[in-house]
């Protein structure tokens, strides 16, 4: 059967009253439910996709609503909406445009929007880990040998999934040119597979564990078992947001940092974190497919682990000049701004 994932027309920019009462109804005591900032102080809106990589923008959201409520709000206030978006093409646009201030984005797509001067700044990870390649459960691939000549989904060439999906052909000495990859949403992908659209997919949760828990897909390669210190989706700010209120994005930082301690601290604030994410107004998603990422295995996404390793840009940043996504090194201080982590207090989070 197939995954409902998502329910259509909702909008993408609703209203921060609605966000705050209703996610805060799935999460938080009653007491809380009527707390919000003052229409003077509007919200932050930050963009995401609904994906468990992005799981710490939520929690931020409702852990900083909750804060104004109890009495802790920041001098002047500060509060974050989420708003959804289903591919990165959109994100990007919106970002590069300013529609939107923040956003979580690929890190290798950042890097190239700045080297094409548009005025962005990573100040955050979002999580480490949280990619899958999957194939049909009753389909006879093992390796990547056999997937030889198939088609394969990926997010987008700039994805770091589509890194992943390059480092597991190479170890079998093969490259993309030995497969047919075609770029897709997602969303998208659990469906294109049940279909036998696509012979396998490579991305983020928790399109991976959707088709996994439905019975018809399984886990070929995960990067929890391949490549421990995965990074793909960052916090990204645009420059004029950094220069007209830096309070505002520590703040945020700060808060996203939290949320990702919180979120590693205990398997209870993880069922907590779904109960949040999984209502219409963040990823609208079945709790019980976010709740199988978050089980099977404990470790199959880790946010608590949000440091800034240069090292590690530089080496994302060769892989994407050898998959051709990227034309020339990118400065490291053109694309990140490590300023808001050495100065960042990760946010309690009383949720």
């Amino acid at each position: 059967m197939q995954p409902n994932l998502e329910t259509p027309n909702f909008s993408h920019f609703l209203r921060r009253r609605q966000i705050l009462r209703c996610a805060l109804a799935a999460a938080l005591p009653g007491g809380l439910l009527s707390c919000t900032t003052e229409k003077k102080n509007p919200s932050l809106i930050v963009g995401g996709l609904p994906v468990t990589c992005n799981l710490t923008l939520p929690v931020a959201c409702v852990a900083r609503a909750a804060a104004n409520g109890a009495g802790k709000a920041a001098n002047p206030p500060f509060a974050y909406q989420y708003s959804k978006y289903s591919g990165w093409p959109e994100i990007k646009e919106s970002l590069m445009a300013g529609r939107i201030q923040a956003a979580y984005m690929l890190a290798p797509l950042v890097m190239d929007l700045a080297d094409k001067k548009i005025p962005i700044k990573i100040v955050s990870l979002g999580h480490r880990s949280g990619a899958v390649i999957m194939v049909r459960s009753d389909s006879p691939y093992q390796n990547f040998k056999q997937l030889a000549g198939k088609r394969i989904a990926i997010p987008s060439r700039f994805a770091v999934d589509f890194l992943f999906l390059r480092k597991m052909l190479a170890q079998e000495n093969m490259s993309p040119k030995d497969i047919e990859i075609v770029e897709m949403a997602p969303p998208d992908m659990p469906a294109a597979l049940y279909a036998k659209a696509v012979d396998a997919y490579c991305t983020g949760e928790p399109f991976g564990a959707a088709a996994q828990r439905a019975g018809y897909a399984r886990v070929l390669r995960m990067t929890r078992d391949e490549w421990r210190n995965y990074i793909c989706c960052v916090l990204t700010v645009r420059e004029e947001l950094i220069e007209s209120n830096r309070p505002l994005v520590q703040d945020l930082v700060d808060h996203v940092l939290g949320a990702g301690l919180w979120l590693d601290a205990k398997q209870e604030n993880r069922t907590k974190a779904v109960a949040i994410a999984a209502g219409k107004n963040f990823f609208n998603q079945d709790p019980n497919i976010i709740q199988f990422v978050m089980d099977h295995p404990t470790d199959r996404v880790t946010y608590g682990d949000l440091r800034m390793i240069r090292a590690e840009f530089e080496e994302l940043m060769q892989l994407s000049i050898e998959a051709g996504t990227i034309k020339h090194p990118v400065p490291y201080e053109s694309y990140l701004d490590e300023s808001f982590a050495k100065s960042a207090k990760p946010a309690a989070i009383s949720l």
